[in-house]
């Protein structure tokens, strides 16, 4: 196996592990004999657990699913179109949890856990998208297109609905008779419109 191959199988072997055990749980001897190699293997690529677990942080950054989200938030947004918009943060919150959960079971992990260095590269990557946003919702807000609320409310209520969504089916185990694809339509419907009865 080329370096770059074998770097590349002991960041998924490391992401699977920190995924069941978070970073304080998982240790470099499991992850050694799980991709079958010695522990000297893995010291060779990464010096450190916690060089390691940066990798595994940073493997998902900058992905080809991330970079056609942004392009089609961005297409929403210069065209002003609400309901895509956020119907795209929806519909990619729950993606995150059905297409691989296991970034997300990471960062709860590291809720948890305090672990400072996964919630800051965590900040670093997501302030940025969430900035953009907000920026958006107060343009709209400005415009008279979007109510008055925070800007930041109105991203968590989107975000949050479809996060409670996607841990509920995915994690939890519970049923609805709907699809994601129609759940996100469902959370930008109740976002944009509410819920009391006109």
């Amino acid at each position: 196996m080329t370096a770059s191959g074998r770097r590349s199988q002991l960041i998924e072997t490391a992401l699977n592990v920190f995924a069941q055990k978070g970073f304080n749980g998982a240790t470099t001897k499991e992850i050694a004999a799980l991709a079958g190699v010695t522990e000297a293997i893995i010291f060779r690529h990464f010096p450190t657990k916690q060089a390691l677990y940066q990798a595994v942080l940073e493997s998902r950054v900058g992905c080809p699913g991330l970079q056609k989200w942004l392009a089609e938030a961005q297409s929403a947004m210069d065209r002003n179109d609400d309901v895509r918009l956020f119907r795209a943060i929806a519909a990619a919150v729950i993606e995150s949890y059905s297409e691989d959960p296991r970034m997300e079971r990471v960062m709860l992990f590291a809720a948890l856990e305090g672990n400072e260095q996964a919630l800051e590269h965590h900040r670093n990557f997501s302030l940025p998208i969430f900035e953009l946003l907000r920026d958006y919702v107060v343009r709209r807000q400005r415009e008279g297109a979007l109510a008055e609320y925070d800007a930041g409310a109105i991203l968590s209520a989107i975000a949050g609905m479809a996060k409670g969504h996607a841990i509920a089916i995915r994690m939890f185990g519970f049923r609805t008779e709907y699809s994601d694809q129609k759940a996100a339509e469902l959370f930008t419907h109740i976002l944009l419109n509410g819920i009391q009865a006109k």
